[in-house]
């Protein structure tokens, strides 16, 4: 087994080591300061120097479960062999982060059974944000702010955080909030003073003032419970200012202060909203005067009008609303298509008529290449441009 030496001292950056065994880019070591990934911690990366000048890059870190090795992927492994000797570097800002992210999850997770008896079920560290997800149905604002007050009153109390050593049994007497349920002869627990004592295999700041602060950011619900992003440390100041950043850029949109920005947003959406009403009324109307003109000038086909026509410069939605209106209107085909960013073809019918506009438009747009369908008073497809769905419109019309 690989001797962990971040297990006493997560902040050894430099250490020397003995290679154990080499298999393709994978290094094992007699001994490491590198975080293999585990109990929801991402790897550690860093370098390999050999020789006093091969500096070679460590890209991964996994654990071997099994055999408790760890194996560090390399870069490329062709100048090591078994008993060479190695100087290992972890990239420290890497390090820190996790460390701070790591902690600022302990003391997360203890807020939130402390306050509201909220378990942590499971904790993930991503590259931008971290998450734990909680064994309740929903968490609301009141309880997010005060897990986020209080636990950043801890950070601001700078308590120590402690390794500490002991079997299950004694664990069980100490009050260690969660227990791993793999029998093991020793736990290592971390111990934030007065307030959370876990067992944990992870690398940990040495006090919660180093964790910096803890931002929450955002809550869903997931199937096991409620998933809570946050972010600490130098990633908190990080998003925080990319959030100021944003909502600056925001707030010069609508030359108003940053704290308006919501209300703004929402009169907005509202003035939106009440535009869009206005352009369908309007539109509708365009659309019955445009049937009206349509169908006086469209031949009768012994039963029902038949309207043909191409609109380059309209969209799906019009020809849509047409199509509606002409065979509300009167007993009448409608043929329409449109061009523009996406071409495309409607056909209708007034209810009762013997066509088939699903099927006719099933065998226009097989012809065309494209997709579309519909049921028997009216369908819809694409077309690959104007040109082809104008040409499909006359061939479907002299078929009628």
């Amino acid at each position: 087994m690989t001797d962990r030496l971040y297990y006493t001292d997560p902040f050894l950056h430099e250490f020397e080591a003995r290679v154990v065994a080499v298999s393709g880019e994978a290094v094992v070591l007699d001994s490491s300061a590198f975080y293999p990934t585990s109990g929801g911690q991402v790897f550690d990366t860093g370098w390999l120097e050999a020789d006093g000048s091969v500096r070679i890059r460590v890209k991964e870190v996994v654990e071997n479960e099994q055999t408790g090795e760890v194996l560090h992927i390399l870069e490329s492994a062709a100048v090591l062999q078994p008993g060479v000797m190695v100087r290992g570097m972890i990239d420290a800002e890497r390090r820190l982060d996790h460390m701070q992210q790591h902690t600022g999850q302990h003391v997360l997770s203890a807020a939130f059974e402390k306050l509201y008896g909220f378990a942590t079920v499971s904790f993930h560290m991503g590259e931008e944000s971290c998450t734990i997800d909680l064994a309740t149905d929903a968490v609301n604002a009141r309880q997010l702010e005060a897990a986020e007050m209080l636990v950043n009153q801890i950070i601001a109390e700078d308590r120590p955080v402690e390794i500490r050593f002991a079997t299950p049994d004694e664990a069980r007497t100490l009050g260690v909030r969660k227990i791993p349920p793999a029998e093991r002869e020793k736990l290592r627990l971390i111990d934030v003073r007065d307030f959370d004592l876990n067992a944990c295999g992870g690398t940990h700041v040495r006090s919660t003032g180093q964790i910096g602060c803890i931002l929450l950011r955002k809550v869903e619900k997931v199937k096991q419970g409620v998933r809570v992003e946050f972010v600490c440390g130098l990633r908190a100041v990080r998003t925080a200012r990319h959030d100021f950043q944003t909502l600056t850029e925001a707030a010069g949109v609508f030359s108003t202060h940053i704290w308006e920005v919501p209300a703004q947003v929402r009169k907005s959406l509202e003035e939106i909203k009440t535009a869009q009403k206005a352009q369908h009324h309007l539109l509708e109307e365009v659309a019955e005067l445009k049937a009206q003109q349509l169908l006086q000038a469209a031949p009768d086909r012994g039963g029902f009008k038949l309207v043909a026509q191409f609109f380059p410069e309209r969209d799906l939605g019009f020809i849509k609303m047409l199509a509606q209106k002409v065979t509300k209107s009167a007993t009448a085909v409608a043929l329409l298509g449109c061009g523009g960013q996406q071409p495309s073809l409607v056909f209708a019918q007034t209810s009762g008529l013997a066509n088939d506009m699903g099927a006719l438009m099933k065998d226009t747009v097989q012809r065309l290449g494209t997709r579309g369908g519909g049921n028997r008073d009216m369908a819809q497809g694409g077309a690959p441009s104007g040109d082809s769905a104008e040409a499909a419109l006359r061939d479907v019309a002299g078929g009628l």
